[in-house]
């Protein structure tokens, strides 16, 4: 008794385990994380995020140094002079500070060279008071790469709910496609089981011959169907596989050991009041950015009318012992300057202004009809997801009462009392109902995730 428990303990364990069903989510997890669209998307992104790098480096600290001296003349003079300087981030002007050491004689014409023996400091600041003060080239730039990374996100987005999308539409597919080979399979197995109970009754003389030429004829026609179906259940296997994929981001062809039963559970989303206030679309939301890089540029053109005026601060000390240039320098310098420009002839800017207006029109009104067109299409949707519950209830109806009759047209074929002609009838006529009810609870599942991408609902697309 122990040994025989034993013995069955070993072989339930040594038993393969039974494959579990492929579900949605492990398909949707695959795609979002490998699909090569989304992957490319991925990357463009990563670059729109290099050319914001490369735009913030017009804000980097510049160091620039210089060195000259006479090797002939009457002059021997020598400087060194060492310069660093950062643009504002808040104004388009800079600060900058500086050293500078000289030594030998330099002509009067050159006396700002002379410094005192340890060189000199100078520190200083340039400040925009009017153009270049609230946006300038650099922060523009800055401004419409950033823009230009959000575009990117954004498109990301959108390619992984058009992926995320075809992914659940391949496996509902899978889904229908298995539930038509088990129909032509039920429907032939009746036919085979058929066959037998027709053989034993024609040894015993109770059917004559041509019977059971007709009912192998009906499962050869059975069995045509099934091919199809098997056939069709491949093609959706290898469709599948594109979304399907290993940890490497390798294709995987589901087997027919993990074909799922059942259609998705997809959620209908709630679409009460204002559908627009509860779709977050990045389409939507891309349109906005496009807005804000046209409001950018409009405003930079602006700038560009205004007049400029630079204020100037700049503090100097020399320090060691006095030079050649004389002691006028040891004191502390302290220099304050303004430079103005004005722009008399500006099209340019006018040009620009003008185009950056009519830019941002024109995305104001993409951005209205974008809005209604999705409104009509989220409410299409909706309505055909609630039509389609109900095509689904009657379809089950109807399937239940069709095979009421084949179940009862088969005892009567079985006692005597029908033909063979009426029950194949019946058999049909009750997968033909279970097909119907097939494809309707297909739309329904795929008017369900049609609305589901439509309200881009990232939770339901695995995102």
């Amino acid at each position: 008794m122990i040994r025989g428990l034993a013995l069955l303990l070993v072989l339930l364990v040594a038993a393969p385990l039974r494959a579990q069903p492929l579900t949605l989510d492990e398909v949707l997890q695959s795609s979002a994380n490998h699909a090569p669209a989304i992957m490319e998307a991925m990357a463009r992104e990563r670059q729109a995020d290099g050319r914001r790098l490369s735009a913030q480096g017009a804000f980097d600290l510049l160091f620039e140094g210089e060195a000259q001296s006479r090797l002939l003349g009457y002059y021997d003079g020598t400087s060194i002079e060492a310069r660093a300087s950062r643009p504002l981030t808040t104004n388009g002007g800079s600060v900058y500070g500086g050293y500078r050491v000289s030594r030998g004689a330099f002509p009067t014409y050159e006396d700002k060279s002379f410094t005192n023996q340890l060189g000199e400091v100078k520190v200083g600041a340039i400040f925009s008071l009017m153009r270049d003060r609230l946006i300038d080239e650099r922060r523009a730039r800055v401004g419409l790469a950033q823009d230009d990374v959000a575009l990117a996100r954004l498109e990301r987005e959108m390619v992984a709910i058009g992926v995320q999308r075809r992914a659940i539409e391949a496996y509902q597919a899978r889904v229908a496609a298995g539930m038509r080979v088990a129909v032509y399979r039920d429907l032939l197995s009746l036919a085979t089981t058929r066959q037998e109970s027709i053989e034993r009754q024609i040894a015993l003389g109770a059917r004559p011959q041509i019977l059971c030429i007709e009912n192998r004829q009906n499962i050869l026609r059975r069995q045509t169907l099934l091919v199809r179906a098997e056939q069709d259940l491949a093609s959706t296997a290898n469709a599948l596989s594109f979304y399907l994929r290993d940890a490497q981001g390798q294709r995987i062809t589901p087997g027919n050991d993990r074909l799922p039963g059942t259609f998705p559970p997809l959620r209908l989303p709630r679409l009460t009041g204002d559908l627009s206030a509860g779709i977050q679309r990045p389409d939507l939301h891309a349109i906005l950015v496009r807005l804000q890089q046209a409001e950018a540029r409009r405003l930079l053109a602006e700038n560009e009318l205004r007049p400029r005026l630079d204020l100037k601060a700049e503090a100097a000390k020399d320090i060691g012992p006095v030079g050649l240039g004389g002691p006028s320098r040891t004191p502390m310098e302290g220099m304050v300057g303004l430079r103005f420009s004005l722009p008399l002839e500006r099209r340019q800017a006018r040009g620009k202004i003008a185009e950056a207006t009519a830019e941002a029109d024109s995305l104001r009104l993409r951005r209205r009809t974008i809005e209604d067109q999705i409104l009509v299409e989220v409410n299409g949707l909706a309505i055909q997801a609630t039509n389609a519950d109900r095509l689904v209830a009657l379809a089950a109806d109807e399937t239940a009462l069709a095979d009421r009759m084949a179940e009862a047209e088969r005892r009567r074929f079985q006692l005597g009392a029908s033909d063979f002609i009426v029950v194949n009838l019946r058999e049909e006529s009750a997968a033909d109902a279970r097909l119907r009810e097939l494809d309707a609870e297909y739309r329904r599942s795929a008017a369900r995730a049609e609305l589901v991408a439509a309200t881009a609902d990232r939770e339901q697309l695995g995102l």
